[in-house]
């Protein structure tokens, strides 16, 4: 069972990374430091919002529409923190 839970923060630490690579990157293409008609920043740009598309769908769905401003990745992140905190805190169910 040891192994399943470090299976699991590993993945819930890689999906955390790249949410941060995304949320830095649309930054960084809001305020026109990186270009999306550089064909290597389209590319990254382009594979990391079909990754976290499937998880930002259904909170958009919940969401209530506030115009420009997409909450989303604010509430996915929150939401992957308080797993990583809930499965630390109960780590010892894993190691039985």
């Amino acid at each position: 069972m040891q192994s399943l839970f470090q299976i699991i923060m590993m993945i819930l630490n890689i999906v955390w990374f790249i949410m941060i690579a995304h949320i830095i990157m649309s930054w960084l293409i809001s305020f026109q430091v990186l270009n999306l008609h550089q064909p290597l920043v389209a590319q990254i740009w382009y594979a990391l919002n079909k990754i976290l598309e499937p998880i930002y769908a259904p909170i958009r769905r919940i969401l209530p529409p506030t115009g420009g401003l997409d909450f989303a990745p604010l509430v996915a992140f929150i939401v992957l923190i308080a797993l990583q905190t809930i499965l630390i805190n109960n780590q010892a169910f894993f190691f039985r």
